[in-house]
């Protein structure tokens, strides 16, 4: 039997579908306000809020950023195995007449020179598809721009590198560091600005990872980067 209505949902009018229900609900507008070189916000963006306005699943930012620092993992301990071990090509001696025990090779694990038998071998890893990590790429950069930790830099804010401009900026805009500054490849003099101040890690689009957006206190990315971080945030 089917529950009566409660009265906390919207009524239907018999003219209007659910699609229309689900078009009629106001969208959350996400907007990161844009800085110049003084560190004075010239205005507010409008952010994607496919990209920043997902839902947060800790969980799947938990195996994501997993994945990522094992994968940064040398895992140098390990011991050579019988197919590892140089030599022992060769059948040391014919299987029959000579009154030994068969042998097949001289780096057989009871053998002096021969390779270990259960080698030990460290290897880091996990696997996380691609629409695993997107989406818990796009929980990360949500989780700023809901935190308001997240804002964007003209690109024509830094017409030549200036350390202490950067440094009047990110003080004026008053966020905790560790601070990520993602800029575009061809920007050098805003990551020569960014690059030598404490607490400040400058990155191009290419190289933004989870752990480190996970790992910020605050988010600043430049006008051209930020399309470019949206791109590869896009599922």
């Amino acid at each position: 039997m089917p529950a009566a209505n409660s009265g906390t949902g919207r009524k239907r009018s018999p003219e209007q579908s659910p699609d229309d229900l689900q078009t009629a609900s106001p969208s959350r507008r996400l907007k990161a306000p844009v800085f110049d070189g003084t560190g004075k916000k010239s205005k507010d963006l409008t952010l994607d809020e496919l990209v920043f306005g997902a839902e947060v699943k800790p969980h799947l930012v938990h195996e994501a950023v997993r994945a990522e620092l094992s994968a940064d993992r040398a895992g140098t301990r390990a011991v050579k195995s019988r197919g590892l071990v140089a030599g022992g090509r060769s059948k040391p001696w014919r299987q029959k007449g000579t009154g030994r025990a068969r042998a097949g090779t001289t780096r057989a694990p009871h053998w002096t020179g021969g390779g270990a038998a259960f080698a030990v071998r460290t290897r880091f890893g996990g696997k996380v598809n691609r629409k695993e990590r997107k989406a818990a790429f796009r929980a990360a950069l949500s989780a700023h721009a809901d935190e308001g930790t997240f804002a964007v830099l003209a690109d024509d804010s830094f017409e030549e590198p200036s350390t202490r401009d950067a440094a009047t900026l990110v003080e004026a805009w008053g966020k905790q560091r560790p601070l990520i500054v993602v800029a575009h490849e061809d920007q050098e003099a805003i990551v020569k600005s960014f690059r030598n101040l404490d607490g400040v890690q400058v990155v191009t689009p290419s190289e933004v990872e989870i752990s480190a957006v996970v790992w910020a206190r605050s988010l600043l990315v430049s006008e051209r980067a930020l399309q470019l971080v949206q791109g590869r945030a896009s599922s």
